[in-house]
């Protein structure tokens, strides 16, 4: 099992607020959001690639023992992996990938996805959380049968598509092979003009890959930080936890 971790990013909005970070290098609790997320994880350092980008040496002094790989334009989260490929090397077998802002999900929710993929043998599994937190993430498309149909970002839904419940999680597994190849099928015609890493399921179903959903009741564990406020919010749900 490996994992990749997305980190590279700045955090515009948080930075604003005055501290010139990256965002995975916010504290919550006095630990970096990053260190909450690499806690959780099913692999240990050895078998954990980190993307990193944006002030990319706080981070890779901050967790040495790790392997990391360089974004060096912010091209959204499928060029992200992209980056991350090469540092997998040869390795042909599931990968977890996850984001480096979401210190609330626990590791048996990671357990869950990892149990769902392997039974159904699938290329590729897609972490959804139902959540009544108003967040701005994509949304989970099924066809007539249940089955997965594709993810629609949240920009680029139509008023009927935001009024799904299901989320992206931002989370999946995927077999590493598959997912080379779907990499390489990206396209930027998406209202960010960006590579997106939800695309990647959708193009493995086109291709007659098995690409199932693991459903969780996910609650705040979807709560990723993007402003203080939600930094805030974190923080308070993390000590909640603690006590």
């Amino acid at each position: 099992m490996k994992t990749v971790v997305l980190a590279a990013g700045k955090g515009t909005r948080l930075a604003q607020a005055g501290v010139d970070l990256p965002k995975a290098m916010r504290l919550a609790l006095g630990k970096p959001l990053l260190g909450w997320v690499l806690e959780a994880l099913p692999t240990g350092p050895e078998d954990t690639v980190i993307v990193v980008g944006y002030k990319k040496d706080y981070i890779t002094a901050a967790f040495p023992e790790y392997g990391f790989a360089v974004q060096t334009e912010q091209l959204g989260t499928g060029h992200a992996v992209r980056c991350a490929m090469p540092a997998l090397g040869e390795y042909a077998g599931d990968v977890l990938i996850c984001c480096g802002d979401m210190p609330l999900v626990r590791e048996d929710t990671y357990s869950a996805l990892l149990r769902e993929h392997r039974s159904s043998g699938a290329a590729c599994t897609v972490l959804s959380g139902l959540s009544d937190e108003p967040l701005p993430f994509g949304r989970v498309l099924r066809d007539g049968d249940g089955g997965f149909l594709r993810i629609v970002e949240d920009r680029d839904c139509t008023p009927e598509e935001k009024m799904i419940r299901e989320l992206n999680s931002g989370i999946l597994a995927v077999n590493a092979e598959k997912l080379a190849w779907a990499l390489g099928e990206l396209r930027t015609d998406n209202a960010q003009g960006e590579y997106y890493l939800t695309d990647v399921p959708q193009i493995l179903a086109a291709r007659g890959e098995r690409v199932r959903v693991c459903v969780r009741n996910m609650g705040d564990e979807l709560i990723g930080v993007n402003t203080p406020a939600q930094l805030a919010q974190v923080e308070s749900i993390l000590s909640q936890r603690q006590q």
